[in-house]
């Protein structure tokens, strides 16, 4: 006999793929699966010039609607790319019940045509503009490109490059246009994930570009009480990925980090042992704050709190304070 399992999602193309993704992996470890991938227009997704903030970050606006729908009971899971789950509030009554293998964390720089990495290098940036809406990639941007002008750029993956590639300019949350950007920064698993892996002119490494916590990594959300969905979410989870959700999004937790807040956090697994590292730095990429810690990969959540305690001892509350909204 069948059994459903309707699993939520964003309606992007990278979304899709994403729970496409999921719902393969699922019917391969249980033939008796019939899932149905229910689509959902976030206010993310409507609204693509104002700033996440005025939906209550991302979490309000990619995650929200789908988690109220899990709640609620109209569906049995929710797909979050890990990155967009807010990491600084308790979320009563769900659970990750399993994370995918995690994809290549790193981010990529995508340039249009005409433009290449030498120049932008030689000239520090100047007369280049880099288009992204986070705060973390503003602040390294700043870092390895001192002279390069930051704006705000947002949109689905496909719809951010063919933006790029036309010259669009783009419009701002307070009215008015800014752009066009010769270059956007974007997550190299999401490039390659929607086909566009060809586009990437530049891999920055985790030294350049420490990553956000959870990028690369698939998340799928159920609610904490239905038994019979964790147990077929457990077949697909992937250990590794699940440890180094666990750690990095620990540090999340103990700096009370928002979406405006410049926090980046990667760990590698190297047999038994776990490597952390997390940043935290200001927009201007001026104040930078970096700690690195080894220690059993089965207790992730203890090495992610030691890590963001003493970033908290260095003054990462300060920094994270200054980037926070006015109530």
């Amino acid at each position: 006999m069948a059994v459903s399992m309707r699993i939520g999602t964003r309606k992007s193309v990278m979304a899709l793929a994403q729970t496409e993704d999921i719902a393969q992996r699922l019917s391969g470890a249980a033939a008796e699966l019939a899932v149905e991938i229910v689509r959902f227009e976030t206010t993310g997704d409507s609204d693509q010039t104002s700033k996440l903030l005025v939906h209550g970050g991302k979490g309000g606006a990619f995650v929200a609607e789908i988690r109220a729908a899990v709640t609620s009971g109209r569906l049995h899971a929710a797909m979050h790319s890990l990155k967009d789950m807010p990491g600084n509030e308790d979320t009563p009554g769900l659970v990750i019940g399993a994370t995918l293998p995690r994809a290549p964390p790193t981010d990529a720089l995508v340039l249009r045509p005409g433009v290449s990495i030498e120049d932008i290098r030689r000239s520090r940036g100047k007369g280049y503009r880099i288009g992204t809406n986070a705060v973390r990639r503003a602040a390294y941007a700043r870092r390895l490109f001192p002279d390069i002008e930051v704006i705000h750029f947002r949109g689905a993956a496909d719809t951010r490059v063919r933006k790029l590639d036309n010259r669009d300019m783009q419009r701002l949350p307070g009215g008015g246009e800014v752009g066009p950007a010769d270059a956007l920064i974007m997550a190299r698993s999401g490039l390659e994930r929607i086909g566009l892996g060809h586009r990437i002119a530049c891999e920055l490494s985790p030294l350049e570009m420490l990553p956000a916590v959870g990028q690369g990594i698939v998340a799928v959300e159920c609610a904490v009480n239905d038994w019979p969905t964790r147990k077929y979410l457990g077949l697909i989870d992937d250990p590794a990925a699940h440890l180094s959700c666990d750690a990095e999004r620990e540090v999340l937790w103990i700096l009370n980090g928002h979406c405006n807040s410049p926090i980046a956090g990667y760990s590698t697994i190297d047999g038994s042992q776990m490597t952390l590292t997390a940043s935290v730095l200001d927009e201007a990429g001026m104040e930078f704050i970096e700690v690195t810690r080894s220690g059993d990969a089965s207790r992730p959540r203890e090495l992610g709190r030691a890590v963001g305690l003493e970033l908290l001892h260095k003054g990462a509350a300060d920094i994270i304070a200054r980037t926070r909204p006015a109530p």
